[in-house]
């Protein structure tokens, strides 16, 4: 739905409820003006709600206008004039804009961003791990993206820790450090409770790093097939693991391995 059109339902819905709440009162048996001084607080309220509500709407139609029409290169200028220029590095403006130089595939840009946000806010660096980090991937600086990962792989939050943990196994895996990527795959595998990066350990462990080191391949077969199992046991069916990986169709940083993801759904159910 556009913005312009969920805002106008919005205050459609509020005027509604503010007119109820106005004229119910003089319906009601009894009703005395003395009623207001209780009940005038939670108009005024409401009345703020209203305000605020389009006082934002109105103060940001302009970066809501270039997203609907999906016009990246005029949003990222907009974005770096209210980012770089006025220094306005909250964090939604930092992750909207980071995404935005991905989607143009400047991962360059990325890499700049990160540099000046990491003066300003460094906190917002760690927030957005996950796509600072893909740059470097796509922009294929694997060593760097390694470091970058390897060292945040404890200290970031625990919602996203095993992903960067997968990612600096992937970074060490493209930088052809078999064994420090199968020792992060096979932790992975054995007690992440994220199921897709389970499933996607595994399957490295299995299809790609079994082959290249001989003396490894009985002990990740065998934690790979072993994770499978578990994860299949969990989503039987490719519709469960469909409905699983669902939640990061909105990742930009999701986009970057989505190969591998289709790669790791046949492997499981082949």
């Amino acid at each position: 739905m556009k913005f312009k059109l969920l805002v106008v339902f919005i205050n459609i819905t509020l005027i509604v409820f503010l007119v109820i709440m106005v004229l119910v009162p003089f319906f009601m048996p009894g009703f005395s003006p003395a009623f207001w001084q209780v009940y005038w607080p939670l108009v005024i309220t409401w009345l703020l709600l209203f305000s605020i509500l389009n006082g934002f709407y109105f103060y940001n139609r302009e970066l809501y206008s270039l997203l609907e029409r999906e016009n990246w290169p005029a949003l990222v200028r907009y974005l770096e004039d209210r980012v770089i220029q006025r220094g306005n590095f909250s964090p939604r403006l930092v992750r909207l804009l980071a995404n935005c130089y991905l989607l143009l595939s400047d991962s360059a840009a990325v890499m700049s961003l990160e540099n000046k946000t990491a003066i300003v806010k460094p906190d917002l660096v760690d927030e957005n791990v996950l796509i600072f980090g893909c740059a470097r991937i796509l922009g294929k600086d694997i060593s760097g993206a390694a470091r970058f990962f390897g060292t945040r792989r404890e200290s970031v939050k625990p919602g996203i820790r095993d992903w960067v943990r997968w990612y600096h196994g992937f970074a060490l895996l493209l930088g052809r450090q078999y064994e420090n990527a199968g020792e992060e795959f096979t932790l992975l595998a054995r007690v992440s409770k994220d199921l897709v990066v389970a499933a996607l350990s595994s399957y490295f462990l299995s299809e790609h790093l079994a082959p290249s080191l001989i003396e490894k391949r009985l002990e990740y077969r065998e934690t790979a097939f072993s994770c499978r199992e578990r994860v299949k046991k969990a989503l039987p069916q490719i519709k469960n693991w469909n409905r699983e990986a669902e939640h990061l169709t909105n990742e930009i940083h999701a986009a970057a391995i989505f190969k591998h993801m289709e790669e790791a759904k046949r492997w499981l159910y082949s």
